[in-house]
């Protein structure tokens, strides 16, 4: 971008864009702050990819802070990535991408629409991934290594978003387009490249990936090899319900390559002790999330009490003089973040490394005991469960004890070994169910509600 279009551009351009994203963002699935009005926008990056005043279709990059009440002000407003596209006419191919028509500003006139619905704007980030580089307050980089990326795939994006976005380009790479952004290395980017350079083949090795530079560094995007005929574990999971059939094998194989990804994490990064102090901090932080998770649904509330003993059992313990093993962990597994190879070995790998995105960064990169990875997969595995009609406790049974037994032959160390803390692992990750559920699928809420009630009678 030239010197006056990055004048021109926060000074004149946002102030026009801001009435059509106050009304877009609230209704995308990976908007955060649904159910909080917004009150406002700042910039933090802006960079034109192709020029907005040519005679072709724009592309806009932009990273925007956006003011919510309830939010810390400045530092605390939630960052969002924007790919925004920008043409005088927008073809009927993609009109589903609309995000409206600018009525004053530099572009008045113009349509805004979402650019990575429009395949010749998404071949563009592609192929600034070719060639890594520069550009304004981007930066563009792919891994030594691995061969040259091929040019003149055609992009798709996958129809379903949740937190993120993600573009296909010819069944061969699957671009993740991080939406809401944080100042500091993406987990899903730097956990992957630490497997990779343990020779771990259960995680798809980055390709290449663009970060923000300024004023602090964003990692953006992450370009990977697409498994084309794959599938995730959770439809595999569902499938085995619906056919009336067993998944205690490949719930053993899961937890064999659970444990083969956690012991290549602890060579390849430094592993941490949690004695008193960090188990007191570990159980006030699950309390915490605890209250502001009944005061957000009430359904929590007659619970709450029985909940909160799981995690003064950890406090308890750790004055005790117990002390756990932390180490970096995936920090969001369960079955959909699992996908099973069509090569007819029954390989499976583990995908998606960013952790639960409404947690702080922070959180997501420190050290965690392994067993917080087994407990989400074991929550997926009582998900899977509830979802079929009639329900099935036994098939969840046989699943978590198999998922458990495979995970001991890998590393030795079997996670039911430590109850008290599977425990609050179990009951920390169901209250973040019930939470997203209630804001997201109501429908869904008596799934997590169920494991609630069984976790509160076991104090």
């Amino acid at each position: 971008m030239s010197e006056a279009a990055s004048t021109r551009t926060p000074l004149a351009l946002l102030p026009s864009l801001a009435p059509l994203l106050h009304e877009w963002l609230p209704r995308q699935r990976w908007f955060a702050g649904k159910g909080r009005p917004l009150t406002g926008f700042s910039l933090v990056s802006a960079t034109e990819l192709l020029p907005l005043d040519g005679p072709g279709p724009g592309l806009l990059h932009l990273l925007v802070r956006v003011a919510q009440p309830g939010l810390a002000p400045r530092s605390g407003h939630d960052c969002y990535q924007l790919l925004l596209g920008v043409r005088r006419t927008l073809p009927p191919r993609l009109a589903p991408a609309l995000i409206g028509h600018l009525t004053h500003g530099p572009l008045a006139g113009r349509t805004l629409y979402e650019g990575l619905h429009d395949p010749r704007l998404a071949e563009l980030i592609l192929e600034r991934l070719r060639t890594p580089g520069a550009l304004g307050p981007l930066r563009f980089d792919r891994l030594a290594k691995e061969p040259a990326i091929p040019g003149g795939l055609v992009a798709r994006p996958l129809e379903a978003e949740q937190s993120n976005s993600s573009l296909v380009y010819g069944d061969r790479y699957i671009l993740k387009f991080f939406r809401r952004v944080h100042a500091g290395p993406n987990p899903d980017l730097e956990l992957p490249l630490a497997l990779a350079r343990a020779g771990c083949g259960r995680v798809p090795a980055p390709v290449a990936w663009y970060e923000a530079t300024v004023p602090e560094p964003f990692t953006l995007g992450v370009l990977q090899p697409f498994l084309s005929g794959s599938t995730d574990g959770w439809l595999l999971a569902l499938d085995s319900l619906a056919g009336g059939r067993g998944f205690a094998d490949e719930a053993r194989a899961l937890g064999r390559v659970t444990a083969e990804v956690h012991t290549a994490l602890a060579e390849t990064l430094p592993t941490v002790t949690l004695g008193r102090a960090q188990s007191e901090q570990l159980a006030a932080a699950m309390a915490e999330r605890l209250d502001a998770a009944a005061q957000a649904v009430p359904a929590l509330v007659p619970h709450a009490s029985a909940l909160r003993a799981a995690f003064d059992a950890i406090a308890a313990l750790g004055r005790r003089g117990r002390a756990w093993r932390a180490q970096r962990v995936h920090g969001d597994l369960h079955l959909g973040q699992t996908l099973r190879g069509s090569r007819g070995d029954g390989h499976w790998s583990v995908i998606d490394f960013e952790g639960e995105p409404a947690r702080p960064l922070a959180e997501r990169r420190r050290p965690q005991p392994p067993v917080r990875d087994v407990a989400g997969m074991l929550r997926s595995f009582d998900y899977a469960a509830r979802t079929h009609r009639p329900w099935n406790p036994a098939w969840a049974d046989r699943c978590r004890t198999a998922y458990c037994e495979g995970y001991t032959e890998v590393c030795g160390d079997d996670p039911r070994a430590e109850p008290e803390l599977l425990r609050a692992y179990e009951t920390d990750k169901a209250v973040y169910e019930v939470v997203y559920e209630a804001r997201h699928r109501p429908d869904w809420l008596p799934v997590p509600m169920a494991a609630i009630e069984r976790l509160a009678a076991l104090s």
